[in-house]
């Protein structure tokens, strides 16, 4: 695993009112989240990035009321049509 230090005024964790240890737990969910909702990483990497298991992060996106299925109503609308349409072997 790779390593990466940042460099921030320790009026942010106060701000935070979170240990430091806290504090990177947080950033990392916060970012998983925000690449995951990009569709930048899939959930397994998103889950890895923020330190939890599959389930887990599920729970986490739950929490923040993030959709873990986004739904393209046009293409739902166009599946439907076609999976309504009887097939040539049922006529």
């Amino acid at each position: 695993m790779s390593e990466v230090t940042i460099n921030l005024p320790e009026e942010v964790f106060s701000a935070r009112r979170l240990p430091p240890e806290e504090f990177v737990q947080e950033m990392r969910l916060a970012a998983a989240i925000y690449w995951y909702q990009k569709r930048e990483i899939s959930m397994e990497k998103a889950a890895s990035v923020a330190g939890l298991n599959r389930r887990d992060f599920l729970a986490a996106l739950a929490r923040e009321q993030i959709d873990v299925f986004a739904v393209d109503f046009d293409d739902l609308e166009r599946e439907l049509n076609v999976s309504c349409q009887p097939s040539a072997s049922n006529r």
